[in-house]
């Protein structure tokens, strides 16, 4: 099988969007000896074009963490009709990974770098007993909440903030991306360590709140939040925080103070992996992509 890139002349750059199930899988990045949703997509191609594109995703998600609307754009050279390849990806990956889309775009578009918002949600179930079916996609918090500080918690993180005391401290990261394949893209705003301050940990939220979802039992609290970028955990950080102050552990008034202290140690927890989505991405319209270099 055949590396490609999509500076190779005769090759056509795709982009797949895809849902997944991320229970099973330790994340979208390869990883040695692991299975990730980005492997288990590059083995697929291969065995149906006999190239190994590594398909480069929007953005990462953990493992555990659930995708509706994952993008990734790869080159390939075989000259396969967009839904020839869908319908061929769709029989050869597990059925917990769909291809809900599938198409060719401009070479000078990329999943990640052309991405200008995503939107991420969590879901947190609030009643005494999780339903199995649910445990393995909702964050169990059966304890007393205030929904209203909620969601005047979730208002404060609107517009433009250093969000560095809601992004991971991982001193084993740096160590375990050096295992990687290596044409593996490293987001290095991802590599946050006590000491080593991530580039560019101002970023932009458009929106942030917390609605009612539409089970049956009515137990299910969503946070939505779009924005033009997130670091490493920042969405699980921000609910964990956002939980405390709705069970009474943490004041309101202490969020402000939080973000200018630009300190993991002074926000909450992270809450776990399997309550969050990424949701969906947004790009611009392909005639508006920069042209080709």
């Amino acid at each position: 099988m055949t590396h490609l890139d999509q500076s190779v002349p005769g090759t056509q750059t795709w982009k797949l969007t895809l849902a997944y199930d991320g229970t099973e899988f330790r994340g979208w990045q390869v990883q040695p000896r692991e299975s990730t949703i980005q492997g288990e997509l590059q083995q697929a191609l291969g065995r149906i074009t006999g190239e190994a594109p590594l398909p480069q995703g929007s953005g990462r998600t953990d493992a555990g963490v659930h995708a509706l609307g994952q993008v990734a754009s790869f080159a390939l050279q075989a000259p396969i009709p967009p839904e020839n390849l869908l319908r061929a990806l769709n029989r050869t990956l597990p059925p917990s990974i769909r291809i809900l889309e599938a198409c060719t775009v401009p070479d000078s578009f990329h999943a990640r770098h052309s991405a200008v918002a995503k939107t991420y949600e969590y879901r947190v179930f609030r009643e005494k007993i999780c339903p199995p079916f649910l445990a393995r996609y909702v964050h169990a918090c059966p304890w007393p909440m205030d929904v209203e500080a909620l969601q005047t918690s979730a208002s404060l993180f609107e517009g433009e903030h250093d969000f560095l005391s809601f992004a991971a401290t991982d001193p084993d990261l740096a160590t375990r991306t050096h295992e990687l394949d290596e044409d593996a893209e490293i987001e290095m705003e991802d590599l946050v360590t006590p000491e080593n301050r991530p580039i560019g940990a101002v970023r932009t939220i458009h929106s942030s709140k917390w609605e009612k979802g539409s089970n049956e039992s009515g137990g299910l609290l969503i946070y939505r939040v779009c924005g033009n970028g997130f670091l490493h955990h920042m969405v699980r950080n921000l609910v964990g925080t956002m939980l405390d102050v709705g069970r009474g552990h943490l004041p309101l008034s202490e969020i402000p103070s939080i973000l200018a202290a630009s300190s993991r140690s002074a926000a909450g927890p992270t809450a776990p992996a399997q309550g969050l989505f990424l949701h969906s991405v947004e790009y611009p319209e392909l005639e508006d992509l920069p042209p080709e270099s």
